[in-house]
């Protein structure tokens, strides 16, 4: 997961002299102080928009609620559950709507150290076969869709291994615990090199992430913490490229040659409010696609309710 990967640019001490705010030196440090039971509601909006020269053009959102509570806790870790619920969306799109409602009253369970760090999901095997075996009624609902096997395959394709589920299919997880578990100083940038997982099944890509404390809160007892990731565009490129030719049968007549392939680009920046307590206040995730003159974007809301 991405929070292992970027886990050598952190500062980890240990969480009983781990000080959360401190002035004095213009620290801080994340980490999860969370009681057996302890539970937080957030609601959680996911917008998509694609932008051509200068026009903009929204492509939809979908929203939920998710409830998170401690369900088990030791010295050295805590057991999270997500629960998700109250899914709505925007679109008309009969088989968008089936979709989406397939995390209706879904339950992730994860494994996070004594700071809040993600170490891994544990119930993985249950997510995956309650994945397929909705995705397998709804390829026999939607069969005369053109292309209907390949959309269900990309869908299939996030959940079908542990290591798939933990790099693609708990963004929201992801972006909530991304900077738990490490030392911040203001203004102190902490740039690194780091690898991603590529779901196109190749090498993984490398990426440039930066993370820093923009802003220390003490009286209302929080702080706002950034960071900024860019993937090697060579590789994402490379990597796409050959995705497309695979999969696409006529791709020599409609793509060309790789060097006709214009470069991709794949920019995140993600900016989050954090309590002393270790739970998140707030947080935003912007991720820039983009190829020629045309930039899709997403953005990941999340808010406590």
């Amino acid at each position: 997961m991405k929070k292992l990967l970027i886990i050598s640019i952190l500062v980890f001490i240990s969480s009983s002299i781990f000080s959360q705010i401190n002035m004095a030196d213009s620290t801080v440090g994340i980490v999860g102080f969370w009681n057996l039971n302890e539970k937080q509601s957030y609601t959680i909006t996911r917008e998509k928009y694609e932008i051509i020269n200068v026009d903009t053009t929204f492509t939809g959102y979908f929203k939920y609620a998710v409830d998170i509570t401690i369900i088990d806790s030791t010295a050295t870790s805590y057991i999270i559950e997500w629960y998700y619920r109250d899914f709505e969306t925007n679109t008309d799109d009969l088989l968008v709507q089936k979709i989406i409602e397939i995390s209706e009253n879904f339950k992730v369970i994860i494994k996070t150290d004594e700071l809040g760090g993600i170490i891994e999901v544990v119930n993985w095997e249950e997510i995956r076969d309650s994945i397929f075996a909705a995705t397998s009624l709804l390829k026999e609902e939607f069969k005369e869709v053109p292309n209907i096997e390949e959309t269900f395959n990309k869908i299939e394709n996030n959940y079908l291994t542990k290591e798939n589920i933990e790099s693609a299919s708990i963004r929201d997880i992801l972006q909530f615990y991304y900077f738990h578990g490490g030392l911040y100083k203001l203004n102190d940038v902490l740039e690194a090199q780091i690898q991603l997982p590529n779901l196109y099944g190749g090498k993984p890509f490398d990426a440039d992430v930066s993370i820093w404390l923009d802003q220390i809160n003490a009286e209302d007892y929080n702080s706002i913490l950034r960071m900024t990731q860019s993937i090697n565009s060579e590789q994402l490129t490379d990597a796409t490229y050959l995705y497309l030719k695979n999969v696409n049968s006529l791709a020599d007549s409609t793509l060309g040659d790789r060097t006709d392939f214009a470069p991709l680009h794949n920019d995140t920046w993600t900016v989050s409010q954090i309590h002393e307590s270790g739970w998140l206040l707030y947080s935003v995730e912007t991720k820039e696609t983009s190829m020629d003159n045309t930039i899709n974007v997403e953005n990941m809301i999340i808010e406590i309710q």
